[in-house]
């Protein structure tokens, strides 16, 4: 039994159901979803993992795991100021299906195409960018040096389109977690690091998307982070579509 083949092979869905009968139990236990969210989320692993590969669920896992980090820093201080989406920290399905909904989507195409390996690092691509946006909002927020991005002008943290140091530092922090994932995955170092920057990039999207449309009830945040991820996605595969070393 080869556990590396990807797709609907035998190997492939052991393990990944394997992985996400761990996921369910981890966010049972230590609450990193709600109800609704580790139902979404397990979905989606099975998507992700039996249609991809399982190295791109723990991809995803990876994602989880550390933006619920990001998300619990200084968590306390977050909820003083009014800047937690939630009482206690924990992601609703909605945030599973903003954030992975379009991961998702690019494991269905790849299989549906049978091209696991540019696959591979669209799905990186498109996770990266979720999670530079993660770390920036949730780091980020606490910086009092923000900035407007289309303006240069201080604002309030928290404002759509507003930006930091710390937060930017945070983003590429995120975006890079993923990028070491996708590595360990196939190690093309070229690739990995544009997975760090695209990412990176992405958050800026988001940012732009914010101050622009968001800000004036033209987009929602949903959309916003949806429009941000497709950018990700599009940059990887326009990358691969043309000659690389």
């Amino acid at each position: 039994m080869d556990i590396m083949q990807p797709g609907l092979t035998e190997g492939n869905l052991l393990v990944t159901f394997g992985i996400v009968s761990v996921l369910v139990l981890i966010s049972e236990k230590y609450r990193v979803l709600d109800r609704l969210g580790v139902y979404a989320a397990a979905a989606l692993g099975l998507v992700v993992g039996g249609l991809g590969h399982w190295t791109w669920l723990v991809i995803l896992l990876g994602f989880l795991g550390t933006s619920h980090k990001a998300t619990k820093w200084r968590f306390d201080e977050k909820t003083a100021k009014g800047l937690s989406e939630s009482s206690d920290g924990h992601r609703s399905w909605g945030n599973v299906v903003a954030n992975g909904g379009l991961p998702g989507l690019v494991a269905i195409i790849s299989w549906l195409l049978g091209d696991h390996e540019n696959g591979l690092w669209i799905f990186a691509a498109s996770v990266a960018v979720a999670a530079s946006d993660t770390f920036a909002s949730e780091i980020g927020c606490l910086d009092e040096r923000v900035r407007m991005i289309t303006t240069m002008k201080k604002c309030e943290p928290g404002l759509n389109g507003g930006f930091s140091p710390n937060g930017q530092m945070a983003a590429f922090v995120g975006s890079s977690i993923i990028a070491v994932l996708a590595f360990l995955s196939d190690q093309d170092v070229e690739l990995a690091i544009l997975v760090a920057v695209i990412g990176w990039l992405g958050c800026q999207v988001d940012s732009f998307l914010g101050a622009l449309l968001e800000n004036r009830g033209l987009m929602t945040k949903g959309t916003v982070n949806a429009a941000a991820i497709t950018s990700g996605i599009i940059a990887m595969w326009l990358y691969l579509g043309s000659p690389h070393l």
